[in-house]
């Protein structure tokens, strides 16, 4: 609980003390929810990344320079070459974007 505090605390809460508690409640909520969603998507990438912090898995799953080409009416993102993390964001792109049971 403390690592998830200190997260917190070091990523979006950094500016959370306003003067209106409407929108502290807000930050928080949002905080919450991206904490919970970027943990979700280190945990299904692999054993590494299910231990990493969020700042890991912003810098090495998420921030990452793609080129986004079309052709005959589909998205083709280019990823970067010899990128290290290939493997865990194909192992997150394909738990997510599986075909229906």
């Amino acid at each position: 609980m403390e690592q998830v505090i200190r997260e917190l605390k070091n990523g979006p809460f950094a500016h959370a003390p306003s003067g209106n508690f409407q929108a502290n409640a807000a930050w928080l909520a949002l905080a919450a929810l991206a904490f919970n969603l970027t943990r979700a998507a280190g945990t299904l990438t692999g054993t590494f990344h299910a231990k990493a912090t969020c700042a890991t898995i912003r810098d090495q799953l998420i921030n990452v320079p793609v080129r986004l080409a079309r052709s005959a009416r589909k998205l083709i993102l280019h990823l970067p070459e010899r990128w290290p993390w290939q493997d865990a964001f194909d192992n997150l792109f394909a738990t997510v974007h599986a075909p229906p049971q």
